[in-house]
């Protein structure tokens, strides 16, 4: 892998990583088009999230370290901060079991560029349903069991590329009644135990790639995180703005155009 595309593929990582237009699809349409691209397993992908991850931990530093230490403070001042970390944690289970069972699948489906075109309509169609009918009202603290649960499976599925993790599990929570800021705070801290898992999978493919390459992973990593500490500002006002049906119409017109690309390139 060259400088150039490392480079490029780490921009588009942290733009596509929280605004919901799924950034593993992005970035599988984008090296299906890079001439001669090349990387061992899934290792560079993983590293760009790894990189917008730090991008969350950076921006909601202050809520996960409330989390981190609500068992070392009085119960009675940390009781809404241990509730959501139990909530956290009950999501994850649900993601990591498809994770781990399904790994090697999805991870087939990166040079699927016709499914990833329908998957990003699915994309659309969520954030659609989500703008016109979400009924905003319960708080972070009001996440409940089944919420938790089912929004870990919903996070699971998104590593179908296409389906965006962001988007897919803030619609999710805003038709089940979330407040739109909280359930994007809910999503952004649900997908940190769920990237770290995915990075340390991949930590075997460091390995296979070539020492000369590590510079351009590194530099794409950074540019990650930069871009991504920028989305996650956007994405956030845009979530209190109920502005997300732009979103939906560029996965249609993106989806649209990779689905007659494949079917005209057969």
């Amino acid at each position: 892998m060259n400088t150039f595309s490392a480079c490029l593929l780490g921009l588009i990582q942290g733009l596509t990583e929280f605004l919901p237009v799924s950034s593993s699809g992005h970035l599988a349409i984008a090296q299906h088009f890079l001439p001669g691209f090349e990387q061992p397993g899934l290792l560079f992908d993983v590293l760009l999230h790894a990189a917008t991850t730090l991008a969350v931990v950076i921006y909601f530093r202050t809520d996960i370290w409330k989390l981190l230490n609500c068992y070392f403070r009085p119960k009675d001042q940390t009781h809404h901060d241990r509730h959501i970390l139990h909530m956290l944690i009950l999501g994850s289970i649900p993601t990591a079991i498809i994770g781990f069972s399904g790994k090697d699948f999805f991870a087939g489906l990166f040079d699927n560029l016709l499914l990833i075109g329908f998957m990003l309509l699915v994309t659309a169609t969520l954030l659609t349903l989500a703008e016109k009918i979400r009924k905003d009202g319960r708080s972070l603290e009001q996440i409940n069991n089944t919420d938790a649960f089912l929004v870990g499976i919903v996070q699971g599925l998104a590593i179908i590329p296409g389906i965006s993790r962001s988007g897919s599990t803030i619609s999710f929570l805003l038709l089940r009644g979330v407040d739109g800021e909280a359930a994007a705070r809910f999503s952004f801290l649900l997908a940190l135990p769920a990237i770290g898992g995915a990075l340390l999978l991949s930590l075997k493919d460091l390995q296979h790639v070539a020492t000369a390459e590590l510079p351009a992973y590194g530099l794409g990593a950074v540019i990650a995180f930069i871009s991504g500490l920028f989305a996650i500002r956007c994405l956030m006002d845009v979530v209190r703005r109920k502005r997300l049906i732009g979103f939906a119409i560029y996965c249609l017109l993106v989806g649209g155009s990779i689905i007659g690309y494949s079917l005209l390139s057969q």
